[in-house]
């Protein structure tokens, strides 16, 4: 049997025939594997390369360098920003701090004047009474709205420095909203590192003449039409100073205790917030308030001027048509002072 050659040929056979068929078999199972593989792997990949690029763009992400931190105590650092605004860049001014600022005072207070000397200054930009307009101050969302968007610099005025401004503001009345709404207001000057700057008048009764006349001004409109609240000539200042207002006696020291009420309430709402207090008539005496200011505001000092002029000079007794009135409502009470107080600038 181990002779007969069809024994062998067909075991021959048997052992060539069956390793041809495995490995054929193999290499096709490896072969679809590797398919497979290679499907899902390239789905990952389009997959990861779809979320991190847009069609047609490389997207790459540009990591700006931190400002580096000013030389400051740690009590200012809440007061230091470094605004973004949306409507421009500060390109070389981006790492300037910048300081917050709030003008706070009532009408006819020399506010309008004072705010004209901060505008000098280089650094600093102080944007104007943008509450009176009252649908800026309907409520606290459209006030933190407008703050928002003046100490953000994106408030565009004839005032603004916007790259390079050290110190950024606005001049707002105490009966536009402040003392309506001073809660919320109080809050977000802490939250945000506002500094108020309050203004007021020594001479409630100056202030009461500045009023009635500013009044007839808009009315009557002396200078060719045209309704001004300050001037910018002697000549103006000398039209506009003819007018004697009528002073009601009945009602002049309830209101002049009105007015010492809103300043004492005032202060007392916003004595938690870093401020300072600058009475009108020391800053025309005194032109070191002015430093005393640019170093609240940190900023460098400087000489600072205005255009403006003033309308009423010299004793109360020439701009007042029922002076000897006045005078006999006012003697023997605490606001006699105001009869005789006088400065000049």
């Amino acid at each position: 049997m181990a002779d007969d050659p069809f024994f062998f040929c067909s075991k021959d056979s048997f052992l060539i025939k069956a390793p041809k068929k495995s490995p054929l078999a193999l290499r096709m199972v490896v072969l679809v594997f590797a398919m497979v593989c290679g499907v899902y792997i390239c789905s990952i990949c389009l997959k990861q390369i779809g979320i991190r690029t847009n069609p047609g763009f490389l997207n790459v992400e540009v990591i700006e360098r931190p400002c580096p931190g000013p030389n400051i105590e740690p009590w200012e650092i809440p007061y230091v920003h470094y605004p973004k605004p949306i409507t421009y860049s500060r390109v070389e001014c981006k790492c300037n701090p910048v300081r917050y600022f709030a003008i706070l005072s009532m009408q006819r207070s020399g506010s309008g004047w004072f705010e004209t000397l901060l505008n000098n200054h280089t650094n600093i930009s102080s944007n104007g009474e943008i509450f009176s307009v009252k649908v800026r101050r309907s409520n606290v969302s459209t006030i933190t709205e407008t703050l928002d968007k003046i100490y953000n610099l994106d408030w565009l005025s004839s005032a603004s420095k916007n790259e390079c401004a050290a110190a950024v503001g606005l001049k707002w009345m105490l009966n536009q909203g402040v003392m309506q709404h001073h809660e919320e207001i109080v809050e977000y000057f802490k939250t945000r590192g506002v500094s108020a700057i309050f203004l007021f008048r020594r001479n409630l009764l100056r202030r009461m003449v500045s009023i009635l006349a500013n009044s007839y001004d808009r009315e009557v409109k002396p200078l060719n039409g045209t309704h001004k609240s300050h001037v910018h000539s002697p000549r103006e200042a000398e039209i506009l100073a003819k007018y004697k207002p009528l002073i009601n006696t009945t009602l002049l020291i309830s209101n002049l205790k009105q007015v010492e009420d809103t300043t004492a309430k005032a202060l007392e709402y916003f004595k938690s917030t870093r401020h300072i207090i600058l009475y009108y008539e020391d800053v025309v005496k005194n032109h070191t308030k002015l430093l005393d200011v640019q170093d609240f505001l940190k900023v460098p000092q400087r000489e600072l001027k205005s255009r403006q002029v003033k309308i009423h000079k010299g004793s109360l007794s020439n701009y007042v048509e029922n002076w000897d009135e006045v005078q006999k409502s006012l003697k023997g009470t605490h606001y006699e002072n105001l009869l005789t107080g006088d400065y000049r600038k």
